[in-house]
């Protein structure tokens, strides 16, 4: 990791800042004062900042149960982010891996770890997320076999990739996607003339949401939960 990028990761410090602590002679590395911002530092290298040993924060992996009247967004906007319910330093620097509707709920992963939240929403690795559905309209018969052999969304050249629909209900029902398009669930129940009246991700890949986790509760998650997408 570069030299800066260690002391932004272990401090409060901007990039900005870190240069010019090196500049000025502020940082040590194994007992010598480095100023080159590129210089490479090993997992084993002792770093000080003032004499401070730094310590980075590692990378986070983090499940949320997105409560409804939240957006997935970095920043507030005519709703407030879901990033506003955690409390862990450096939140800024986390992203939504997979975002929800403002009205949708359930689950959310939340990293800093961009190779990894590129393996959970690139649509080349086919990661497949479920979602509970609640519907205006009665389920017809042959919606199952559309899901399954894809249909025409509104503006869209291609049908959507196959996906599976378990019905638990006449308005009811489990589907289970392996894309991402914009309002995807929403506009396949549209095309096939139903309406979502409600919407609840349960799953991705094979990262399930947390029942224990209340609206709007978080917590990291496991070693295992994280291989599943490394």
């Amino acid at each position: 990791m570069r030299l800066d990028k260690y002391i932004c990761k272990s401090t409060e410090l901007t990039r900005s800042e870190a240069k010019r602590s090196l500049k000025y002679g502020s940082i040590k590395v194994n007992g010598a004062v480095v100023k080159n911002a590129a210089f490479q530092v090993k997992e084993q290298d002792n770093v000080l900042l003032n004499d401070r040993e730094l310590t980075p924060i590692g990378l986070r992996y983090i499940m949320m149960h997105k409560p409804a009247d939240t957006i997935c967004s970095n920043v507030d906007e005519a709703l407030p982010s879901l990033l506003n319910l955690i409390e862990v330093e450096k939140w800024t620097e986390l992203h939504i891996a997979g975002r929800l509707d403002a009205d949708t709920t359930g689950l959310v992963l939340i990293t800093d770890d961009g190779q990894w939240s590129h393996n959970v929403i690139s649509p080349n690795k086919s990661c497949q997320k479920t979602y509970h559905v609640w519907l205006a309209e009665p389920i017809v018969e042959n919606v199952k076999e559309q899901f399954e052999q894809g249909v025409q969304l509104n503006n869209e050249k291609e049908l959507t990739r196959p996906a599976k629909l378990e019905i638990l209900s006449e308005k009811e029902a489990m589907l289970s996607i392996t894309e991402g398009k914009y309002h995807q669930v929403k506009r396949m129940f549209a095309a096939v003339g139903n309406k979502v009246v409600r919407l609840h991700r349960e799953k991705i890949g094979n990262i399930t949401l947390d029942e224990e986790l209340e609206p709007g509760q978080w917590r990291y998650l496991t070693n295992d939960e994280v291989d599943q997408f490394h």
